[in-house]
C-alpha cells in the first residue's frame, strides 16, 4: 500500500517539533486538490508561519478507504511513527458502501482506543465529523437511492457519541459542508470533493482545535 508521507526526514531530525499525523480517506488526502492544498497541510503551513514548530510527518489518507481499511493499513503505520498529534476524519465510504451502523460504531470505537494508546493526551487528538457531500454537483450519484444528508448525519451522531465516550472534542464539519453547494468555486472538477478553496474553508474551522 502507498501512502502520502510528508517530511519524514524532518521527523527524524527535528525531535523538538510537534509531529502530526492525519488519518482518513479522500477528504484527508485532499482529493480534488493537490496534497499541499489538503486541509492538514494547509493548517500545518499556517501554524508554521505563526512560529509553531509542527510538522505533518504523514498524511495517511487514501481515496475510497473505510474504517476497516484505516484499522488494517493506517493504524500500524501510525503506531510506528508515534506522533504527538493526530486527526481522524473517516466514515463517508462506510456509509456509501452500506456498512451497518453498528459495524461502523464498533470500528470507530476501536480506532479511538488505538489512537489514545499512542497519543494519550486527549487535547492532541482531533476528531472531525463527515461532511455532507449531497450538496456537491455529483453527490447524488453516490446516494444509492438513500437520503445522503440524513445518512451522514446518523453516522456523525455515532462519531460524536464515541468521541464523548473517549473524552475527546469534535470538530463538526457537517454544518459548514452543507453551505458549500451554493458556491461552485468550492467544488473540485470531479464534482464530489472540495476544491483547494473549499479545503481552505475546512482548515479555517479545524485550525482552532490545533491550538
Amino acid at each position: 500500500m502507498i501512502f502520502c508521507i510528508i517530511h519524514l526526514g524532518a521527523w527524524a531530525s527535528a525531535q523538538s517539533s510537534i509531529r502530526y499525523v492525519a488519518l482518513g480517506d479522500s477528504y484527508t488526502i485532499g482529493s480534488g486538490a493537490s496534497p499541499e492544498e489538503s486541509w492538514p497541510a494547509v493548517i500545518t503551513q499556517r501554524l508554521q508561519k505563526k512560529g509553531i514548530p509542527i510538522e505533518l510527518v504523514a498524511n495517511l489518507g487514501r481515496e475510497g478507504w473505510t474504517t476497516a481499511d484505516l484499522i488494517e493499513y493506517q493504524l500500524p503505520v501510525f503506531a510506528k511513527i508515534r506522533p504527538d498529534r493526530v486527526s481522524v476524519l473517516i466514515g463517508v465510504n462506510d456509509w456509501v458502501r452500506g456498512v451497518d451502523a453498528s459495524v461502523f460504531e464498533g470500528h470507530f470505537h476501536f480506532i479511538l482506543d488505538k489512537i489514545l494508546e499512542v497519543v494519550p493526551d486527549h487535547k492532541n487528538v482531533i476528531v472531525v465529523t463527515i461532511p455532507d457531500f449531497s450538496v456537491m454537483p455529483a453527490g447524488s450519484q453516490y446516494s444509492g437511492g438513500r437520503d445522503i444528508s440524513a445518512g451522514i448525519a446518523s453516522f456523525n451522531q455515532i462519531i460524536k457519541k464515541e468521541a464523548a465516550l473517549h473524552g475527546l472534542n469534535v470538530v463538526d464539519l457537517y454544518p459548514l459542508s452543507q453551505t458549500m453547494g451554493s458556491d461552485q468555486t468550492l467544488s473540485a472538477s470531479d464534482g464530489l470533493h472540495p476544491s483547494a478553496k473549499g479545503y481552505a474553508l475546512w482548515a479555517d474551522l479545524i485550525e482552532g482545535f490545533f491550538s
